[in-house]
């Protein structure tokens, strides 16, 4: 074919049957069924024109795409082909469907290799978002599997095609078109013996698909966050720390951002007028102030419309010193979260204890989760809130020199691509000669971003000065993170070996001698039950019920504890 000819995909027209014959029987020469008949050509475009599209070369058909609106749940994954069509009738074409059926496509013999088929399935595929489908589903012949058959289950034939160590014409290419296999059906066509009457069941899905018909609030998808980057000075009291953080509150509500992102510690500079006490003491005294400012920036947020992540505070409660912080959403709701690794310099000066809850939180402008310093270079904290579907990582730190700093940024880089998200850093700049441990600061805020082309090439989306007291602002696109799960260059989510590995939370610890009794406890999701010398663990999703008899047969494991540094 001559490369200068014109090829166009439009809408196929009726009086173009015997065209469409010709090429149908030519790209099926070994068919031993019927063809397409002209009526239900004309009835096709009489019911869904938009959805039976021919490709044309310098006007004349060269292939075909025919396909159906139908409603999904009323058939199911186990159905015919005479089925889906309501036995060739169509029937079931149901414009308030919310799934594309593909019911054929083929290519004339002389024109494959130059993509055609290709460019009808991208044509589909934009005809989906643009009916806001929810998915693109067909039932697709595997053509060589009879040459396999008396060797090779289905399945099999599947994984080595998958594998790309056997060729099948139809599986092969649409395999590589971003369609996955949903299931491998029998008697999909009764006369399709090359495929020995099997059939894969292929889905692509539409990730801009919005359900009208759901009643809670679709959240925004292009999200603005602000960061603080906040200067250590002294306060005479709490009012003046106030004063200085509803100013940054302010200006970033005046951005229109839907986040603003406090420090680590970012209160400690109040820690000067406890310095006749000891470390240990003064950060005790210290945590007095924590309630009251998770309140002040609650007030904040609902007052300036914007979700503050209030960085992190000292807080004492049940004996207990830990490193908290407050997600404090405009509509009034506070959330909580803690450090989980505390580093040696937090143990050895202030004994600070860790946190136990990882998890996600629901906001009107994405989900997020925050992981305080530290806790950032730990790979697994971010994927087990990856697999709870974060999109936003916030990541408040104090580091008091740039090797400290780079620990926390580099690690931060890479959970972005890891996890298939954005990740949101800041952090303190200034001194504090009068309080100890906590005297000298580094710090540049940044957005880290995933690393593919709708990225920038760097996966820096914005960045601020170095040490220097300032806000920054950066627009994120949670519409690039669907887009990316589903087609991106490379799926580190999709890809993971989960036949291999996999990690596991703990949601909740209970003694042995709590259910000495034998009596029955449900099991959360994720739940680790212990005992004084056994433990089991259960598999992240299991949901049932455990006695004392099913613990004592486990064999006792180990703990692993890790420790780590303050400032990074």
């Amino acid at each position: 074919m001559n490369s200068t000819q014109h090829i166009e995909i439009c809408p196929l027209k009726p009086e173009q049957y015997s065209e469409l014959l010709d090429v149908m029987k030519m790209a099926y020469p070994n068919w031993q069924g019927g063809y397409w008949s002209e009526k239900s050509i004309q009835k096709l475009t009489q019911i869904f024109p938009e959805g039976q599209l021919v490709v044309l070369i310098e006007g004349k058909v060269a292939g075909c795409a025919l396909s159906l609106i139908v409603d999904y749940e009323k058939f199911g994954d186990r159905h015919t082909y005479e089925q889906i069509t309501g036995n060739y009738t169509f029937s079931t074409f149901d414009e308030n469907g919310k799934t594309l059926y593909g019911i054929e496509v083929f290519i004339h013999p002389d024109y494959r290799g130059l993509r055609l088929g290709r460019r009808l399935y991208d044509a589909r595929k934009e005809l989906a978002e643009k009916l806001n489908l929810k998915n693109f589903i067909f039932g697709g012949r595997i053509p060589f599997y009879h040459k396999y058959a008396d060797e090779l289950s289905p399945k099999q034939y599947l994984e080595k095609v998958k594998h790309k160590e056997i060729y099948d014409p139809v599986l092969s290419f649409q395999m590589s078109n971003d369609f996955h296999v949903r299931k491998i059906i029998k008697n999909y066509i009764p006369d399709d013996v090359q495929s020995k009457e099997f059939a894969t069941l292929l889905e692509w899905n539409n990730v801009f698909y919005e359900d009208e018909d759901s009643d809670k609030k679709t959240p925004k998808k292009n999200v603005r966050i602000g960061l603080v980057q906040w200067k250590m000075r002294m306060y005479k009291n709490l009012d003046d720390l106030f004063t200085q953080a509803e100013y940054f509150v302010d200006a970033i509500s005046g951005y229109k951002s839907d986040f603003a992102l406090f420090p680590e510690y970012f209160n400690t500079s109040l820690m000067a007028e406890f310095k006749n006490v000891s470390e240990a003491e003064a950060m005790r005294l210290l945590s007095k102030y924590t309630l009251e400012i998770r309140d002040k920036f609650s007030e904040l947020a609902v007052a300036y419309n914007v979700n503050i992540i209030a960085g992190s505070m000292p807080f004492y409660e049940n004996g207990e010193l830990k490193n908290t912080g407050f997600l404090c959403h405009r509509n009034g709701k506070i959330d909580r979260y803690d450090k989980i690794h505390i580093t040696p310099d937090e143990t050895k000066y202030w004994g600070l204890k860790g946190g136990d809850t990882i998890k996600t939180f629901d906001t009107d402008a994405g989900k997020v989760g925050v992981l305080i310093c530290y806790d950032v270079e730990f790979p697994e904290l971010p994927r087990i809130l990856a697999d709870q579907g974060m999109q936003i990582l916030f990541v408040p730190y104090l580091t008091d020199t740039q090797n400290a700093y780079m620990r926390v940024r580099k690690c931060a880089e890479a959970r972005a691509i890891e996890n298939e998200c954005y990740v949101a850093i800041t952090g303190n700049v200034g001194n504090l000669p009068q309080v100890e441990n906590l005297d000298i600061h580094y710090s540049q805020s940044a957005v880290f971003t995933p690393s593919d082309f709708a990225f920038p090439s760097n996966a820096v989306k914005s960045e601020s000065t170095p040490n220097t007291e300032m806000i920054l602002i950066s627009d994120v696109d949670l519409k690039l993170l669907d887009e990316l799960h589903e087609y991106g260059s490379v799926r580190n989510l999709k890809d993971r070996r989960s036949d291999l590995y996999k990690i596991m939370s703990c949601t909740k610890v209970l003694e042995v001698k709590e259910i000495a009794s034998g009596r029955k406890l449900p099991v959360e999701v994720g739940a680790r039950y212990t005992g004084l010398r056994n433990r089991v663990d259960m598999p992240v999703g299991t949901i049932g019920m455990i006695g004392i008899n099913e613990i004592m047969q486990e064999k006792p494991k180990e703990k692993n504890v890790r420790n780590g540094k303050v400032r990074s």
